[in-house]
């Protein structure tokens, strides 16, 4: 955007822009689930044995939590890549 040409600086962009992603998906899930929609992966999920009526009923179970967690520590890794 401001003429900057330079990989690294593409490579931390990258990065950043996958962190903010996952947050805004992340704290976007309590909205979604009102309205009977779940846009998490399915695989962690799967991992931790939650559906998504799990996340629709709003259980807070200590393996919805691990869901979460899993997939905020994703965000945290493409920070760490970018410091």
């Amino acid at each position: 955007i401001l003429g900057v040409r330079d990989i690294h600086a593409d490579h931390a962009a990258s990065h950043i822009g996958k962190a903010q992603g996952i947050v805004t998906c992340l704290r976007a899930t309590p909205y979604h689930s009102t309205r009977q929609k779940v846009f998490l992966p399915m695989d962690v999920c799967m991992l931790h044995g939650v559906s998504q009526e799990d996340f629709i009923r709003g259980k807070q179970e200590k393996n919805v939590r691990d869901v979460i967690y899993d997939i905020a520590s994703q965000a945290h890794i493409h920070l760490e890549h970018v410091r």
